[in-house]
């Protein structure tokens, strides 16, 4: 049989970045591990301008037209959060490229800006946590208790590390938290989940085979498989962050809790109890309606 080689071939040139376009890429790369980015916004960010690189629209990117950008841009069907992250990753990499002399012109202002999702809060029912919780094995009740309890993302659950990540204050023990962008923030733990930290073995929380810490993704899918019905790992965050304000009515500290730069990020956490506005309509109806 004839080797299908050439076809092979072809496909992987489509997936390899132009050399121009990778060197500057690179350089970016550099200069955000320099800001001391995590490694993940950094991948991602590279990812981004690698794909417009691949489409092979100009020699290099500071020759590339605005207007072949903004259609690039347009023919891709993205959702309203990955078209903003791809925006701001463009925008980010045609910024560094003025400030370090490499062209003085901003093609990425092109980009229109992209309006944030309307609020959807989606917190998981307590019941079904509850259960969860309940017939899980040890592990995994544990997962689901410092998603559900603390509001942790599944990376920040991974990477729990007790003998290093476990503090004491005045008021008692907490559980110092790897977020996102590596901003790390310090969470006060109950007493009976920091018992069980604390007595956990030497090592990361959630070890693998090779002595490292399980993949968020592995520990999201365990999760969600102890949820069923659909619910997943981050309908936790929101459980947690709903429940939080419900009893503080405090919105900055629950981003706070939740590790949050923006407090409208956080406001998209937090449900609203449809009952709640019922009774609060009626409440106030009443009042102007009273002989």
């Amino acid at each position: 049989m004839t080797p299908r080689a050439p076809v092979k071939t072809q496909f992987m040139k489509k997936n390899v970045t132009p050399g121009p376009w990778l060197v500057e890429v690179e350089s970016w790369s550099t200069a955000m591990q320099a800001a001391r980015l995590s490694a993940r916004t950094i991948e991602l960010r590279a990812y981004h301008l690698c794909r417009l690189a691949r489409a092979e629209l100009a020699p290099t990117p500071w020759q590339l037209t605005p207007s072949d950008l903004l259609s690039w841009v347009g023919n891709h069907v993205w959702g309203r959060e990955t078209g903003r992250s791809v925006r701001s990753s463009i925008r980010r990499f045609w910024a560094w490229g003025i400030e370090t002399g490499r062209t003085d012109y901003n093609t990425a202002e092109v980009l229109p800006m992209i309006r944030p999702a309307l609020p959807s809060p989606r917190p998981a029912a307590a019941d079904v946590v509850a259960q969860a919780i309940e017939g899980s094995d040890c592990r995994v009740s544990l997962m689901l208790r410092l998603a559900n309890e603390l509001g942790m993302r599944r990376a920040e659950v991974a990477q729990v590390y007790p003998a290093n990540d476990i503090v004491r204050d005045t008021a008692g023990w907490s559980l110092m938290v790897h977020g996102k962008g590596s901003r790390n923030r310090v969470l006060p733990l109950p007493g009976d989940l920091a018992d069980e930290l604390r007595s956990a073995p030497p090592g990361y929380l959630f070890p693998n085979r090779r002595g490292s810490h399980l993949s968020p993704h592995w520990v999201g899918t365990l999760v969600s498989r102890a949820l069923a019905d659909g619910t997943t790992m981050h309908q936790l965050r929101h459980l947690c962050a709903t429940e939080i304000h419900d009893q503080t009515h405090d919105v900055r500290l629950v981003q706070v809790l939740l590790g949050h730069s923006s407090l409208a990020t956080t406001q998209r956490y937090i449900a609203v109890d449809d009952t709640k506005i019922r009774e609060a309509i009626a409440l106030r109806s009443g009042k102007w309606h009273a002989d």
